[in-house]
């Protein structure tokens, strides 16, 4: 059976992450060196067309493949293993308390009994499977364990996705525990190893930004916004009649006109990082926290100019742009000024390629 969630997966063989969004597919590819540090082998981004990817949905399967194919190439891994992931929504996650000392035998009975009561659709339809995160803190004779099950059709596509592309995959993991993976490595490059900070992640992705606060690897609120780097595509295609094709590959070169930085740029960063703060203030009072320590942002839009400044301004807490890679060794076949470029787009499959060293 597949892995879904923040699942065990005894894969010590080479594997690349895989993440697709609606916009792109990002491949992340790492190894270790003899010093048990993570080397960056491969990276690569492959464009997707707008509706092929929906809602975590794949809509032109054909289309996706097809693109699939290209980024492994681009790439120039030989590696056949992958590492894919599923939207939050595609996920019901339950994490429930069990007696120490079971068996894994024992253990799977009891899952199983209980995901009856969480899960709104019939055992037989879905794939289901479950990690122990650790003791419970409160009920020393016991443990905590993550459920977590999605559709089976869910699994299938991707599965199929892989297939098609020539590829087999061995992990379905879910989008948000992955890139939080990645940024544990750069919460714990913060102050005090980021011990007890309270840290904002957000994921601006082309049609929506994804919000985690995480304190010590728990998370605190997790939220969605219908807000991202689309809307600055549009805004380019409203200001100059650009179609919104050559709005995109325009955005990416920066092949733009003298007065976009003032007449477009500017108010879309302002009203993003007003987003931010807004988001902040639903955390604030949906929960007992009344800060963060810390912003992390990554997705396409993250390294846009002004943006770190302008979300420090509205949100009174330190922000910086996530490069998923740092302290990494880079390897030969990367492409540095490309790779730092684009590495706040690696956030999740970076995570997904870490899964080949968690045992």
């Amino acid at each position: 059976m597949i892995s879904v969630g923040a699942l065990l997966s005894q894969q010590p063989a080479p594997l690349v992450g895989i993440d697709i969004s609606s916009s792109s597919a990002k491949l992340v590819e790492l190894a270790h060196n003899k010093a048990g540090g993570l080397v960056l082998e491969r990276c690569a981004i492959e464009p997707l067309e707008r509706g092929w990817i929906t809602d975590g949905n794949i809509e032109k399967f054909d289309e996706v493949a097809d693109a699939l194919r290209r980024l492994v190439k681009k790439s120039g891994t030989r590696t056949k293993n992958v590492a894919l992931a599923l939207p939050p929504s595609a996920v019901i996650t339950k994490k429930i308390t069990l007696p120490a000392g079971m068996t894994d035998q024992e253990l799977e009975v009891q899952v199983e009994s209980e995901a009856n009561q969480y899960i709104p659709f019939s055992l037989d339809e879905v794939s289901l499977d479950f990690c122990v995160v650790g003791p419970n803190k409160s009920s020393p004779g016991d443990v905590d364990v993550l459920i977590a099950a999605s559709r089976r059709e869910k699994v299938q596509d991707r599965q199929g996705l892989a297939e098609a592309a020539g590829l087999k995959a061995v992990i379905v993991d879910i989008e948000s525990y992955a890139a939080r993976l990645a940024a544990s490595r750069l919460i714990e490059a913060l102050p005090n190893k980021g011990v007890d900070a309270v840290v904002a992640l957000f994921e601006v992705g082309a049609l929506t930004t994804s919000m985690q606060v995480i304190r010590n690897e728990e998370v605190l609120y997790d939220r969605d916004q219908a807000f991202g780097g689309a809307q600055l595509t549009q805004l380019i295609v409203r200001q100059y009649g650009f179609s919104p094709e050559e709005a995109e590959s325009k955005k990416r070169n920066g092949d733009l006109p003298d007065d976009y930085a003032s007449a477009v740029l500017k108010p879309f960063v302002e009203t993003l990082a007003q987003e931010i703060g807004r988001a902040l203030q639903f955390f604030f009072t949906s929960t007992p926290h009344n800060r963060v320590d810390h912003i992390l942002l990554a997705g396409g839009s993250a390294p846009l100019p002004g943006l770190t400044e302008a979300v420090t301004q509205h949100a009174g807490a330190v922000c910086s742009v996530v490069n998923p890679f740092e302290g990494m060794e880079i390897g030969s076949g990367v492409r540095m000024k490309k790779m730092a470029r684009e590495a706040p787009s690696y956030l999740t499959s970076c995570g997904l390629a870490m899964r080949r060293f968690l045992q």
